[in-house]
């Protein structure tokens, strides 16, 4: 990291211990810098290839004494081959239209995202989440980073926002931040539909990867990740095909 950041290397810090959100019973600690200044792209673009995660601007790795289930996973574009599953759900989601925009954040969009933590993460780490909180986490960066708004093309609903994705643009590929969907098109499997769009944004971008965060074998809100294979999965060794236990 030295000889790609010049001596501007950030300072890390340990959280305390605070019981994991994934795996009942579990403690989590996570090691995390700050993302700021000039050097917040770069910074960013290396943290991640090293297995870090953003939240505005913040980069955080878990640190956990006694479990390593957290893993991060990028999707190998040109090896990914979409199921019969995944085709019946772009099938699906035919008639939406994504489009990148600035990372703005809007009303519309905040509206959507309550529907979404009220109906789907009652009681979850961001549900009591305001705009002002919103705004934080879509413009509080100095990372490339933008929004894609997934709209419907045709039809009585035609323009109104049915998802969004918050996205970094990195050397190598596309890091799906945050995605949230409006809960009573679930049928859709709109979140899907989402991780299957950005793969096809990083082929025509010519980028090899989509980084998805952390696989956690086992917990029913990250294993689905798994899905999405080929997946590298980000090791001691570096990036290695994911081979699940």
């Amino acid at each position: 990291m030295t000889e790609q950041l010049g001596t501007r290397v950030p300072q890390f810090y340990l959280t305390s211990p605070a019981p994991c959100p994934y795996l009942t019973g579990k403690m989590e600690r996570k090691v995390f810098t700050r993302l700021s200044g000039e050097i917040g792209k770069s910074v960013n673009d290396v943290l991640t290839h090293a297995g870090f995660r953003r939240s505005q601007s913040i980069a955080y790795r878990p640190s956990c004494e006694s479990c390593h289930a957290c893993v991060s996973v990028r999707v190998v574009v040109d090896a990914f081959e979409p199921s019969r599953s995944f085709q019946r759900v772009t099938q699906r989601n035919a008639n939406l239209v994504g489009e990148v925009v600035d990372p703005w954040a809007t009303e519309e969009q905040f509206a959507l995202l309550r529907r979404y933590l009220d109906m789907r993460h009652h009681g979850g780490g961001m549900s009591d989440m305001t705009m002002f909180d919103y705004v934080a986490m879509v413009e509080d960066s100095a990372v490339e980073t933008h929004l894609v708004e997934y709209r419907y093309r045709t039809g009585e609903k035609a323009g109104d926002l049915i998802a969004v994705a918050l996205t970094d643009l990195l050397s190598d590929g596309l890091s799906m931040v945050y995605s949230y969907f409006d809960p009573s098109e679930a049928p859709r499997s709109p979140g899907t539909y989402m991780v299957l769009d950005h793969i096809e944004q990083a082929r025509s971008r010519s980028l090899p990867y989509v980084y998805l965060g952390y696989w956690i074998e086992g917990s029913p809100k990250m294993s689905y990740k798994a899905r999405f294979g080929p997946l590298e999965a980000r090791l001691g060794a570096g990036w290695v095909p994911l081979k699940r236990r």
